[in-house]
């Protein structure tokens, strides 16, 4: 089992690891290991939602300065796991946007900690089925690329009929994977944890999360609470040094 300690103005978060997300796991220990983190800021805070940190520009950066644009010169595969949610606490990582990122990539260094709120059964169940309806209009999406020569051959020829039954083919199938695999639905443990400890569910699926805070969480707590810009970066600068801990 993997540890971190984040050290930071108003003290510390220790970190475990997931082993279920090696890529990740192994390049944090990586980078810490390099001292990369030390001096960085948590350069993007938000209220209710999450502190954010890892971006090698903000070492030493001048106040106001745009940050977060900042980066190793790679990225890594995303390690989605239905049992790795963003509940209160979860040490996840930041990406680019799906506009120019499909595979949802991590970046190589940027990181945030999830503080979210709290929901109740009526507003999971909206997300529930909010997260449905963009699962199954992925896997239709996935779908419909496996058929994109077909597709432009009809649309050449005007196969309107073609195409429409294409689409009822797709569709069925399309709910037939979501049903299987149960995507876009809430597991007994993401209620339990997002009624009762609260978290960022909107996130799930979409970016990777590869560790939670064991000890510290009050820590998190004020830093999400602290005074920004425009840009959310803190007023005050919020500089961490990171740190393995020995098992």
């Amino acid at each position: 089992m993997s540890k971190v300690k984040i050290t930071t103005p108003y003290g510390d978060i220790t970190v475990r690891l997931y082993d279920e997300t090696p890529a990740h796991r192994d390049n944090f220990l990586k980078l810490v290991s390099e001292g990369f983190y030390d001096g960085t800021l948590f350069h993007r805070v938000i209220k209710d939602f999450m502190i954010q940190g890892g971006d090698p520009d903000s070492k030493g950066a001048p106040k106001g300065r745009h940050l977060g644009a900042g980066d190793v010169g790679y990225t890594i595969p995303a390690e989605f796991k239905p049992e790795l949610f963003h509940k209160r606490g979860a040490l996840a990582a930041a990406r680019q946007g799906d506009n120019v990122n499909p595979e949802r990539r991590s970046s190589g260094c940027q990181f945030y900690i999830v503080w979210g709120q709290k929901y109740s059964e009526g507003q999971l169940g909206q997300l529930e089925k909010q997260s449905r309806m963009q699962a199954l209009q992925s896997v239709f999406n996935d779908l419909a690329m496996q058929h994109r020569a077909e597709i432009m051959s009809m649309r050449r020829d005007r196969d309107t009929a073609g195409l429409s039954a294409l689409q009822d083919q797709l569709e069925a199938e399309a709910n037939a994977i979501v049903r299987e695999k149960g995507l876009g639905r809430l597991s007994e443990a993401m209620k339990t944890a997002y009624t009762t400890v609260g978290g960022t569910p909107f996130l799930d699926g979409q970016y990777t999360v590869f560790g939670e805070v064991e000890s510290g969480l009050e820590v998190v707590g004020k830093i999400q609470e602290v005074s920004t810009d425009s840009a959310d970066r803190p007023i005050k600068d919020l500089d961490m040094k990171i740190e393995t801990i020995n098992q």
